[in-house]
């Protein structure tokens, strides 16, 4: 009997989930057994899991879950360095030469266990197959027009938070772009035509940008693109693999561009294919941007779990992505899981 076991998350602001009651009840039906560990953060609470049937265990005692289990989570795992045993479905951030992400790895080979890495669960097309990319490019838009409020205002982006559902999230936004006494920025997206930019795009709509919306034909000369620092907002919705053109080259920063906030929504600055060469770590909700450049500030928003600022939607919407690919698991190396597989075993021999 394949047993699926929903860790609770371990890193701070991180309310979401990859399954829902009605999921786990419908993989139950399946003849799986699933455990969902308890927590206090989920924005679903732990008493729906039991009554969908699962079994409830304590946060974080998937350390001591029978070999056969499958661990799934969202977010990395505690950084402690132990040998990681279990095989894992979570986004693992560890194919793309990151130095966290090779320690992973090492702790993978070490331990004999196995990453199915969220980002790369792939159809026969190639395709994604869930993914958080709608509420990644929503939220972060919302921060990034936050963080331009600020500027207006002679500041910087104070911290960030959950919000219940987007209805309050672009209440509030409005009201800080109305007080700034600005007309609303110019805004540009790459990547408009994918899930992140739709969300994007969608959002700087809502809250009455005038918005240029490129995709890969726009990007296909390689750059450079001074068009990029001629608005005052950039919105970076690609995930970039090798081959992707620079979007903003180190030297951005100075004088003479209307650009005044990036927000890079993939925000893998560490990977040597980040497009945008300006900045070299991420953000956080606490520190949401990064300032670059002075006379005219530029800021870097780069958090990289946006979609849990709105835990409620972007759990739902997750969650009825996926669940068709967990129905599979009872065929975990074939298919979708077993393509994951492969990658993973590629990037453990490459170590």
């Amino acid at each position: 009997m394949t047993q699926l076991w929903v860790r609770a998350e371990s890193r701070a602001n991180e309310d979401r989930v990859g399954i829902t009651p009605e999921g786990v009840a419908a993989l139950i039906g399946d003849g799986m057994e699933v455990t969902v560990e308890d927590s206090a953060n989920r924005v679903i609470p732990t008493e729906d899991y039991r009554k969908a049937g699962a079994t409830i265990a304590p946060a974080g005692s998937w350390v001591d879950a029978p070999d056969e289990a499958i661990i799934f989570g969202l977010k990395e795992l505690p950084d402690d360095g132990t040998p990681l045993r279990h095989r894992h479905i979570m986004f693992g951030h560890a194919f793309k030469g990151q130095a966290a992400g090779k320690l992973l790895l090492k702790r993978f080979k070490a331990g004999g266990g196995a990453l199915y890495d969220l980002e790369y669960l792939l159809d026969d097309n190639g395709r994604r197959l869930a993914a958080f990319g709608y509420w990644a490019g929503f939220a972060g838009a919302a921060v990034s027009l936050k963080a331009w409020a600020a500027q207006q205002r002679g500041g910087i982006c104070g911290a960030v938070h959950a919000w219940p559902d987007k209805q309050a999230m672009t209440d509030d936004l409005r009201a800080a772009l109305d007080g700034t006494g600005h007309p609303r920025p110019a805004s540009i997206v790459i990547g408009a035509a994918g899930r992140v930019g739709t969300g994007a795009c969608d959002l700087l709509s809502q809250m009455g940008c005038a918005v240029t919306r490129w995709d890969m034909a726009e990007t296909a000369s390689g750059g450079p693109f001074p068009e990029l620092l001629m608005h005052g907002v950039f919105i970076n919705a690609i995930l970039a693999n090798e081959g992707c053109p620079v979007f903003i080259p180190a030297d951005a920063t100075n004088p003479g561009r209307y650009l005044t906030v990036i927000g890079d929504v993939a925000c893998d600055p560490t990977s040597a294919f980040s497009p945008i060469k300006v900045y070299d770590r991420t953000t956080t909700w606490a520190e949401p941007v990064l300032r670059v450049a002075e006379n005219p500030a530029l800021d870097v928003m780069a958090i990289d779990n946006l979609p849990s600022m709105l835990p409620r939607e972007s759990s739902a919407d997750y969650a009825g992505q996926l669940l068709p690919v967990l129905h599979q698991l009872d065929q975990i190396e074939h298919g979708p899981w077993g393509r994951a597989h492969v990658l993973f075993d590629e990037h453990i021999r490459g170590l």
